[in-house]
């Protein structure tokens, strides 16, 4: 690529940034699919190239994020607000439970969508002190016959992770990973399914990766929608109608990068080192920079701090774009700031955001 082609420094919490040699190979390939004379996004999602790309998909998923045999790994549309209901109208019958784990306005809207199908309740909620922290294991309050417990795993408003997962033994755990899926390392065995949108750290916008285990998928309900059956999509290998072609190929692409890259233990080391550059700018700031996560529940994906009045802060966010810094705006319903630092996001350019932040700082403390 021409290297007088500028890169913004990308904090967009979703879509969000893409690996720059991610891009540039797509960039090749772009007019001529590996000689195909055709573009990936004009390819037949039934033909031969094509397949080699959705299958390779699947095989890097598996191998890099050790997803064990008995799960099915499929690709869906419609985003991780699709799932919140066909989790609840697959696995959730008329007069069943439902723990949600509340964390963040995510889980709230998949517990709304639950309502619809059975008897979803709040296994537990930090909503009282402003999901500034994720709950403690003994806070979880769950039935042994519950269809299944769910959680949301990283919360892009308010900058909370799950640290450690619970251990719902019996009981079927189910996650919405959509902002830190492939950001660590993690046992997928706790999980009977995961879903996440791709748009954060695997790929475009338009794919939802769902690994389900194969137990669960056996105890779906039959009366559902054919589009809306978790096994229309496995039984098909996720081609029963055309899937997202060139987002799939995208995702496949970044995996591939990160796998030259070292994987996700090598993508785990570079995201604590990058977060901790900012969080290192906040709590070195002696209360000029406000965190809004409790220190245990930081996320490495989305870090969130206010300043301590708010002219000061729109001056901060005014400055930051002004300097390049692209995406650092809080979510409109809560305000503040947010720093998204997804895998793709580089280390020089969270370096030069939190050398921004102290320099903000000293210009105006």
């Amino acid at each position: 690529m021409n290297q007088l082609v500028h890169r913004a420094y990308n904090f967009n919490a979703g879509p969000s940034a893409l690996p720059l040699p991610v891009l540039e190979k797509a960039q090749q390939e772009l007019i001529d699919f590996r000689g195909t004379g055709m573009s990936v996004m004009e390819l037949s999602h039934r033909s031969a190239a094509y397949e080699d790309v959705h299958n390779q998909a699947i095989r890097l998923l598996k191998e890099l994020m050790a997803i064990p045999e008995d799960y099915e790994v499929v690709f869906i549309q419609g985003g991780a607000s699709l799932q919140f209901s066909m989790v609840p109208m697959n696995f959730l019958k008329p007069g069943q439970n439902a723990g949600y784990i509340m964390t963040g306005s995510w889980s709230e809207k998949a517990l709304s969508e639950a309502k619809l199908f059975g008897n979803p309740y709040q296994a537990a909620s930090t909503k009282e002190s402003q999901y500034r922290r994720i709950p403690s294991l003994d806070e979880l309050q769950y039935n042994p016959d519950d269809a299944y417990v769910h959680l949301t795993s990283n919360n892009t408003i308010y900058g909370t992770q799950w640290q450690k997962f619970p251990d719902t033994r019996e009981v079927p755990l189910v996650a919405d990973m959509s902002s830190d899926i492939f950001s660590r390392p993690f046992d997928v065995s706790k999980f009977s399914l995961i879903y996440a949108g791709a748009q954060k750290n695997l790929g475009p916008s338009g794919v939802t990766v769902v690994m389900i285990r194969k137990d669960l998928l056996e105890k779906a309900e039959t009366k559902v929608p054919t589009m809306l059956k978790y096994s229309t999509y496995v039984k098909n290998n996720s081609l029963y109608n055309t899937p997202p072609t060139f987002g799939i190929y995208m995702l496949g692409e970044v995996l591939n990068w990160a796998k030259g890259i070292g994987g996700i233990d090598e993508i785990a080391r570079r995201n604590e080192e990058k977060a901790q550059l900012i969080y290192n700018a906040i709590d070195q700031s002696s209360g000029f920079y406000l965190g809004h996560a409790e220190k245990d529940s930081r996320s490495f994906m989305n870090i969130t701090f206010r300043l301590k009045d708010e002219e000061l802060e729109k001056k901060f966010l005014a400055e930051a774009k002004k300097e390049g810094f692209i995406g650092v705006n809080g979510h409109r319903s809560v305000g503040g700031c947010r720093a998204s630092t997804y895998n793709a996001v580089p280390y020089e350019a969270c370096k030069a955001f939190s050398e921004f932040m102290v320099q903000f700082q000293r210009t105006n403390g």
